[in-house]
């Protein structure tokens, strides 16, 4: 398989389903439900001492847009170095200015700190709300990123398929174009051979039942919608799928 595989998880035993499945690196998040935010420097730590494979730890301080104060952009400094500390292979991260361009002043500030520490750096969907692509491109491959994980500025990967081959194209091999969004082992080979992408990015996600045998059904967590008792987790079987598919 020439295609990279990248699997988003947020608990540890994703982890090893990821693994399993024949995931060839991991972005570590937490809160998947909200897009991914920045996971905590234990699950950092347990994931770079379990994993046989590179992992990218996402460092995004909160959910919502990607126009960041000074106090924020303190905060990710802080969770990149703690990343390097973890013993972690990279990180995940973007930033936007009001006016949707690559905020170029933060972006290069996060993107040198974290390449000085040796560490890899994938620009994350805040892509996707940019509002020239071609220009923040452009704009990424001067801060030396490995990779852009976007779904061709479209609600999902095979909606953006113009878009993603259209970015491989002006890329010309100066930084990967990882597609990520709606994608799985059904429309994977004709997305890859549609625009030419080298890497892939899911979360396979599925749930389990809780193993608790005491159910406290009238005790919430979080919002009313959410089962407490309903683990979700990656599915071994849709990364194996996937690779197969690929193959």
């Amino acid at each position: 398989m020439n295609t990279q595989l990248e699997v988003c998880i947020d608990n540890i035993e994703s982890l090893h389903n990821a693994i399993a499945g024949g995931a060839t690196r991991i972005e570590l998040c937490s809160s998947l439900a909200l897009g991914g935010l920045t996971p905590s420097y234990g699950f950092m730590q347990q994931a770079a001492k379990l994993s046989s494979i590179p992992v990218y730890a996402m460092i995004r301080p909160r959910q919502g847009d990607f126009f960041y104060s000074e106090e924020e952009l303190e905060m990710m400094r802080w969770d990149i170095e703690a990343a390097k500390h973890a013993g972690l292979d990279g990180v995940v991260l973007g930033v936007l200015t009001q006016n949707g361009d690559i905020h170029m002043p933060f972006a290069t500030a996060l993107c040198e700190f974290a390449q000085a520490l040796d560490l890899g750096v994938t620009f994350h969907r805040a892509f996707d709300q940019c509002r020239d692509a071609e220009k923040a491109l452009e704009a990424v491959i001067s801060l030396g990123c490995e990779r852009i994980l976007t779904s061709g500025l479209a609600p999902s990967a095979p909606q953006g398929v113009k878009a993603l081959k259209a970015l491989v194209t002006q890329a010309q091999g100066r930084i990967a174009i990882m597609a990520g969004a709606g994608v799985n082992a059904n429309n994977v080979t004709q997305l890859v051979e549609q625009t030419g992408v080298g890497e892939i990015h899911l979360s396979g996600k599925t749930t389990r039942p809780s193993h608790m045998i005491f159910i406290a059904e009238q005790s919430k967590m979080g919002a009313a919608e959410v089962d407490d008792f309903t683990i979700p987790i990656t599915s071994t079987e849709a990364i194996a799928n996937m690779v197969l598919a690929l193959k």
